[in-house]
């Protein structure tokens, strides 16, 4: 019985301790999604995604227009040729035609590739200063309220202005 009063007075001890440490956390909440979006390098990174995609897309719209004029050339000449010869172009034909599958595929990987490279610095850069500021206000934990993100309730303090404050933003 000595044992067991033991033993309900330690797990009284332990809840209440554990409740006044919970009690003393603060909690604050930022959308990591809007403050990239803020940052001037994210900019810089769309311009260039938008760069790369624009050349990606000229290649490809000019391997299409190669591949439509030799497919209307062949056409035209199919009559004319020999039946060995019409058969070697359509293989040039499906040829083209997978190689820009290829090259359109290539390039959506390059364009996925490049995109991680560019945003990798700037949420590490939105990471520490969101670290900093919560750390100098003494803040627990700073959730992140960018939709999807689980944040149900956020009646905490928004991180968002001191954060862009500490970027320069």
């Amino acid at each position: 019985m000595k044992h067991f009063k033991t033993f309900l007075f330690a797990a009284a001890l332990f809840i209440g301790a554990t409740s006044f440490t919970q009690a003393q956390s603060k909690v604050a909440h930022i959308n990591t999604q809007d403050l990239i979006k803020a940052m001037p390098e994210m900019n810089t990174a769309q311009a260039e995604m938008d760069k790369l995609g624009k050349t990606y897309e000229a290649d490809i719209q000019a391997m299409v227009t190669e591949y439509q004029n030799k497919l209307k050339q062949y056409e035209a000449e199919a009559a004319t040729k020999t039946d060995e010869e019409n058969q070697k172009r359509s293989m040039e034909i499906q040829t083209m035609q997978q190689n820009i599958q290829q090259y359109q595929g290539q390039a959506q990987q390059e364009m996925q590739k490049k995109e991680i490279d560019l945003l990798k610095p700037i949420t590490e850069k939105a990471k520490a200063a969101i670290l900093k500021v919560a750390r100098a206000q003494g803040f627990d934990y700073v959730l992140d309220s960018t939709q999807g993100g689980g944040v149900i309730m956020a009646d905490g303090k928004n991180l968002i202005d001191d954060v862009k404050k500490e970027l320069g933003i």
